[in-house]
């Protein structure tokens, strides 16, 4: 060992596994898993669905973030294990047969992406977010009216500051999402 010190241990325990149904852009996939194994993890290693990207792992940037239940979320600090029956819908999963979702339609129009690594994470929120605000739900800053949520330029760079462009095609982002809210 030429002098250097070998530290022995404790063998590493066996993962905890659990036995689910996980329905990824309306498939049904019975799979087994480890009980600390992300969504992100899941989605990439081993359903081969590698939209969303692993960007930050730590929820900060929204490469990763897919639709659940029709919200968003930060797949890297989702565990699959929570997901037993739960409908989650990747970027592969946006279009409609060889119909593009209008939002990619509209990000391609606008050229709302430019190295591209952003753009799944993107799009999913962006599909959230015209969700969440046709439901009504104000941002930090909704106006407080009666008159609903009006997707400006300011209330859609609120809504998507989650997800982060190392590029800075923010702009034409904007532009893209603001076309299809109207």
């Amino acid at each position: 060992m030429n002098g250097e010190a070998h530290i022995t241990g404790p063998e590493a325990p066996s993962p905890i596994t659990a036995d689910l149904v996980l329905s990824v852009n309306g498939e049904r996939y019975p799979i087994t898993v480890d009980t600390r194994e992300t969504l992100l993890d899941t989605l990439r290693e081993r359903l081969g669905l590698t939209g969303a990207k692993k960007g930050c792992d730590h929820g900060q940037c929204g490469a990763c973030t897919v639709l659940l239940d029709g919200r968003r979320v930060k797949s890297c600090l989702t565990l699959t294990v929570t997901l037993d029956g739960r409908r989650v819908v990747s970027v592969e999963g946006l279009a409609d047969g060889d119909g593009l979702h209008p939002l990619q339609a509209a990000f391609i129009e606008h050229d709302a992406f430019q190295c591209g690594y952003c753009t799944p994470g993107q799009l999913c929120s962006a599909v959230g977010m015209l969700a969440e605000a046709a439901a009504g739900w104000p941002s930090a800053v909704t106006p407080e009216t009666d008159a609903g949520v009006d997707l400006d330029e300011e209330e859609i760079r609120e809504r998507m500051s989650g997800n982060l462009c190392r590029c800075g095609a923010y702009v034409n982002i904007v532009a893209a999402i603001g076309e299809v809210a109207r």
